[in-house]
């Protein structure tokens, strides 16, 4: 039997691995990266918010409102650089841009835009149906949104001591690094609300 190709997701989460990453200055970003912290503490009270105005809207007239599904994507988009820059993945030394539009950064989250939503999944896909991946991701990274612990953290921190000492971030690692976050931002834009679709298990693009 003949396999076709599989479709690509329509939540794109890609990175680059930074070339000649310093040994010693991934133990100091949890205190870089402090002013961005405590930006995406208020910016992911809004995505809260509108997330539940989305869901009164999709509920009712079957859209996402275009501003506002292009500010939650901007909020995932900074905390994914953010993540990649510090404790989500250790894997770039550029610090991360203050913006939630598209930069010129090695981590970039793009989410296409849905013209239309079902009426009926928007009430059960954000608990019931995903309710596989929050098993998943609770291993993943100790939580069912897109966070720095569990096993990720694990082997961000193994990266860490690679880093210190082989100056070498290990190509194996960053790519199941990478995996585990691109699964999670899948699984959390299916549910806040933005794709139908439901997320594939896999790591893959």
């Amino acid at each position: 039997m003949t396999v076709g190709p599989v479709s690509p997701y329509p939540v794109s989460v890609e990175a680059e691995p930074g070339e000649s990453l310093s040994r010693w200055l991934w133990l100091v970003k949890w205190i870089l990266a402090i002013p961005h912290f405590i930006i995406l503490i208020f910016l992911w009270i809004a995505f809260f918010i509108i997330t539940i105005v989305a869901f009164l809207a999709i509920l009712f007239t079957g859209r996402y409102p275009r501003g506002m599904f292009d500010f939650n994507v901007g909020v995932m988009r900074w905390t994914w650089r953010v993540g990649y820059y510090s404790y989500g993945a250790l894997a770039t030394d550029q610090y991360p841009p203050f913006s939630l539009e598209p930069r010129d950064y090695p981590a970039t989250l793009e989410v296409e835009y849905p013209e239309q939503l079902s009426r009926g999944l928007v009430l059960v896909k954000w608990w019931l149906l995903a309710i596989p991946h929050y098993l998943v991701l609770v291993f993943f990274q100790g939580g069912t949104g897109f966070r720095f612990g569990g096993l990720q953290l694990v082997l961000v921190l193994f990266a860490g001591v690679a880093l210190l000492f082989t100056g070498r971030y290990p190509r194996d690692l960053f790519d199941l690094i990478l995996g585990m976050s691109r699964w999670s931002l899948r699984v959390l834009a299916y549910t806040s609300l933005m794709r139908d679709e439901y997320p594939p298990f896999r790591f893959s693009p």
